[in-house]
């Protein structure tokens, strides 16, 4: 063995010598009452700066994370940009058409339009039958008073303080014929709470909600 080489190896043995002598004086450091809180606070301090060093490891791998995301993004938005320029560059100067449905509703054959306007009759027959409802009676004719008697005598509970119509009011007032169409646009407002229906004494009242 080389001179050098036995030299390295001396001091080699020497440090590990010296690491366990130190090992064993703060042992013994350790046992005086002195010295032994210090160490203590050394300890628990040693253990903040370990949990604060775990922290900022995990800190580094979210942050290292976060940038490969971003540049993903990158990538992506980067792809997106060269899509929009080919594409703008290359748009034709004429496009086609396109025919947009009618829209109907509940897939039926009835449009919008044609519900406003039997919103409108409607409308149109609880006007009429309640400004007999409040005309003085002096002022009524016969037929006015028969209309006025009729809708006392339909009143029920359940109408009180409501505004209600039935088909005779729909047929006295309006140009609406009371068809499958009409019904099915009563249920339509009936399922939009626009109206509700009570029955009673073979009549259904059709109340404004």
């Amino acid at each position: 063995m080389a001179f050098s080489e036995l030299e390295q190896l001396c001091s080699h043995v020497n440090e590990k010598i010296g690491n366990i002598k130190k090992t064993l004086s703060l042992r013994s450091l350790g046992q005086e009452p002195t010295l032994k809180s210090i160490l203590n606070k050394i300890g628990d301090e040693i253990i903040v700066v370990n949990e604060l060093l775990n922290k900022f490891e995990l800190e580094i791998q979210y942050q290292e994370q976060i940038n490969t995301s971003l540049k993903e993004l990158y990538e992506s938005l980067e792809e997106d940009h060269k899509d929009v320029v080919h594409f703008k560059e290359n748009i034709p100067s004429h496009l086609p058409q396109v025919t947009v449905p009618q829209n109907l509703y509940m897939k039926s054959r009835l449009t919008y339009c044609q519900i406003n306007d039997v919103i409108k009759e409607i409308n149109k027959a609880v006007v009429s039958k309640y400004k007999i409802v409040h005309q003085p009676k002096t002022s009524m004719n016969s037929v006015t008073r028969n209309l006025y008697h009729r809708f006392i005598n339909e009143e029920t509970k359940d109408t009180k303080g409501h505004y209600f119509i039935v088909e005779a009011d729909i047929k006295e007032f309006t140009n609406l014929k009371a068809d499958k169409r009409f019904h099915v646009i009563l249920n339509i407002l009936r399922h939009c709470r626009r109206l509700s229906e009570v029955r009673g004494g073979g009549l259904t009242r059709y109340v404004i909600t």
